[in-house]
């Protein structure tokens, strides 16, 4: 419904803040990231999601597309609500809730205020093919299986397939196989699945 807000800042706290647009006041749920790019700023435009329930409607804002797009994503996850996904978004950085769910981090995950082992699992299960195009480039990388995993991904990422698909098999690869496959074993084994 809508895309964007752009105003003047009436208030603001960590947590919300009062945009001004036209004369109306619109009461807007930020994290803290967000928070910490606008808290100097007089006026601004702040991409938006309007969250309907049976009680309430209420308003996200967010500073870049990039953090509204994972917030959708987020809060698609069963048992992931707002409160969580804005949680999560104040916690982390867009790019560290991705490398988290690409690498399968579940303990960085964890570390978020009401996300537990199955809640991090959950996200990681649902969310790690399905990520793509948000975030950095360097938030897809593999941090747990060594060079000769990094030079399969980019291997196969030249070969055309996503970015999300090549980490998720390469890490289940590594996780059945262990770290000691070359390259060219992570390539076969890779192809085989994708």
């Amino acid at each position: 419904m809508y895309d964007f807000l752009q105003g003047k800042v009436e208030r603001i706290s960590p947590t919300d803040l009062i945009l001004d647009v036209n004369g109306v006041g619109y009461a807007i749920h930020i994290s803290l990231h967000t928070f910490e790019r606008v808290k100097s700023e007089r006026e601004l435009k702040l991409y938006v999601n309007l969250v309907v329930r049976e009680d309430s409607h209420s308003l996200y804002g967010f500073a870049t597309l990039e953090e509204r797009e994972l917030f959708l994503k987020l809060i698609n996850v069963n048992g992931v609500g707002t409160a969580t996904a804005r949680m999560i978004l104040s916690a982390l950085s867009v790019d560290e809730v991705i490398s988290a769910i690409t690498n399968g981090n579940v303990g960085v995950l964890k570390s978020v205020k009401g996300i537990g082992p199955k809640a991090a699992q959950r996200l990681i299960v649902e969310l790690q093919d399905k990520l793509g195009g948000i975030g950095s480039e360097t938030a897809y990388d593999l941090n747990s299986g060594g060079s000769n995993m990094e030079e399969a991904a980019e291997a196969l990422v030249a070969l055309g397939f996503s970015r999300p698909a090549v980490n998720k098999t390469l890490l289940k690869i590594n996780k059945d196989s262990g770290n000691n496959l070359s390259t060219e074993e992570f390539i076969k084994k890779s192809l085989q699945i994708l």
